[in-house]
């Protein structure tokens, strides 16, 4: 089913609103005017913000140490004072063009498998790495690898592996998204924390009897580093109330009485907020909570259909609570029809990060994403961290049916669940499975669907479906049900018959 890209604006495209902003109630929705509330949730609902940022041209620049120029991309690097970001960098991207390896000393191998990299350099900080190449529809058959230096530090980490096999990650073929000429080849993205010195090494497939000669890597290979920028600033309170500014599960934030400051919404923030103003207040940074009954209530209002089986919804930290760069994203919003089913990823970033380091990692891949890999947003629908907090990913509106691009083949009425960090060898903490059931609990109620059951759905083609195939699945599956991938990563993977029947358990069923 083609996504229907909306143009209408739901607010004004002057040039920013000024809104005082205040903390959503944690119990029950906040009551809204009727000039602050969306249209109604058809495909017609807005979509705002600038033309892409991706066609801009990138500033040249150069890595400290006398390193070769490399494109940067868009904004500047972010000065740093005792360590810390400055308050108004939004995040940066380095692309390093990658160089011949020495060929390797056993020649058996032949000249192919020498590969490509970059010796140990330093460069600006970052947090996440990717390789991406030119042609998206190429694959990396090979091996990356890489190993990062710690701001400040001398130390050097071991060589890291990153994930290559990764296109399975997409927008379907044939959408508007993936022919719009922007799209690239990409590896997964790699969380590696605050660093500022690089090496990486890509070798491709040995050769064998079967296969004489080395599978030649893609063309256009290029190190990206990407600068998550800065956490957003803690949400104004009003003069004399106490408010807890979207504090983290297993980071808590004392209470803090601010005097109240109006914030300055751009237009592009203020619509992606718009959409989900019959959740929460214009510019809130987190959507409460709510019970069961008062669930029910609200979905009477947002999901015509919804009852009787809805979870309660859980608190969902916006785009805006975690730092999105409203900039970065496609001007319109993209939505399919219904939300028949959940597939259930990992982002194999790696799990070397903290709960509070979270939206860091979010606006890295977002980054990553739109910047690297040229998609329109971050692809994901939601995004869960290990301490089970969820987070708003692809923008639309999270009662929506928005289009992401995730589950290639199988994007069309269905949504994405990243858990942040990877799965293959590792299990899941806990409270990231019980993150799973409470969002799909609610948003699969939105849309009538039992979190036990079978759907059955159309392949926009994939690696293991043709395009038009009907596949019966379940309504909670793992990637790996819709494409040949190791995806969500097979302990992962064992834990979804647990979300299912806690989701259909918190729906009523």
């Amino acid at each position: 089913m083609r996504a229907l890209l909306v143009t209408s604006v739901g607010v004004t495209c002057a040039a920013a609103l000024t809104l005082p902003l205040a903390a959503p109630a944690l119990s029950a929705p906040a009551a809204h005017s009727a000039s602050a509330r969306p249209p109604s949730l058809s495909p017609e609902s807005p979509g705002s913000g600038p033309p892409s940022a991706r066609t801009e041209a990138a500033p040249d620049g150069a890595n400290e140490g006398g390193t070769p120029e490399v494109p940067e991309v868009p904004e500047a690097a972010p000065p740093r004072t005792g360590g810390t970001r400055a308050a108004a960098v939004a995040g940066s991207t380095q692309s390093l063009p990658l160089e011949p390896l020495a060929a390797p000393s056993d020649r058996a191998v032949g000249p192919a498998a020498s590969g490509q990299g970059l010796d140990r350099r330093t460069a600006r900080p970052f947090s996440l790495v990717g390789v991406v190449w030119d042609d998206a529809e190429a694959e990396l058959h090979g091996t990356v690898q890489v190993r990062t230096r710690a701001t400040g530090g001398t130390s050097w980490s071991d060589w890291q592996d990153v994930e290559t096999h990764n296109a399975e990650h997409a927008a379907d073929l044939g959408s508007a998204e993936r022919a719009s000429g922007a799209v690239r080849g990409a590896t997964a993205p790699l969380w590696v924390g605050d660093s500022d010195g690089v090496e990486v090494r890509v070798r491709p497939e040995a050769a064998d009897p079967q296969h004489p000669a080395a599978v030649p890597l893609p063309e256009g290979l290029h190190l990206e580093l990407v600068d998550p920028g800065a956490d957003p600033a803690p949400e104004p309170a009003p003069a004399g109330r106490t408010v807890t500014p979207a504090a983290f599960a297993g980071n808590p934030v004392p209470p803090a009485t601010t005097t109240a400051v109006p914030e300055v919404l751009t237009a592009e923030s203020a619509a992606t907020s718009a959409v989900n103003a019959d959740l929460a207040p214009l510019g809130a940074t987190v959507i409460p909570a709510l019970t069961k009954a008062e669930t029910e209530e609200e979905a009477a209002i947002v999901a015509a259909g919804a009852k009787p089986y809805i979870g309660p919804r859980p608190k969902i930290v916006t785009r805006k609570g975690w730092g999105a760069d409203e900039k970065l994203r496609e001007r319109n919003f993209a939505y399919t029809k219904s939300v028949k089913a959940a597939f259930v990823h990992h982002s194999a970033t790696g799990n070397n990060y903290t709960c509070k380091q979270a939206p860091s990692v979010l606006r890295s891949i977002y980054r990553y994403h739109v910047k690297s890999s040229g998609w329109r947003d971050f692809g994901y629908n939601f995004a869960v961290d290990k301490c089970g907090n969820i987070y708003e990913g692809r923008a639309g509106g999270v009662a929506k049916a928005v289009l992401g691009a995730h589950t290639l083949g199988f994007n069309t009425n269905t949504m994405g669940v990243a858990v942040l960090g990877t799965y293959s060898s590792t299990n899941p903490p806990a409270a990231a499975v019980t993150a799973v059931s409470k969002l799909t609990a609610w948003k699969l109620g939105l849309f009538g669907a039992n979190p036990k059951g079978k759907v059955t759905l159309v392949s926009g083609g994939s690696g293991k479906y043709s395009k038009g195939k009907k596949v019966k699945m379940n309504v909670i599956s793992g990637h790996r049900d819709g494409f040949a991938t190791e995806c969500p990563g097979a302990r992962l993977y064992k834990k979804l018959g647990t979300a299912r029947t806690s989701s259909a358990k918190l729906q009523g069923r």
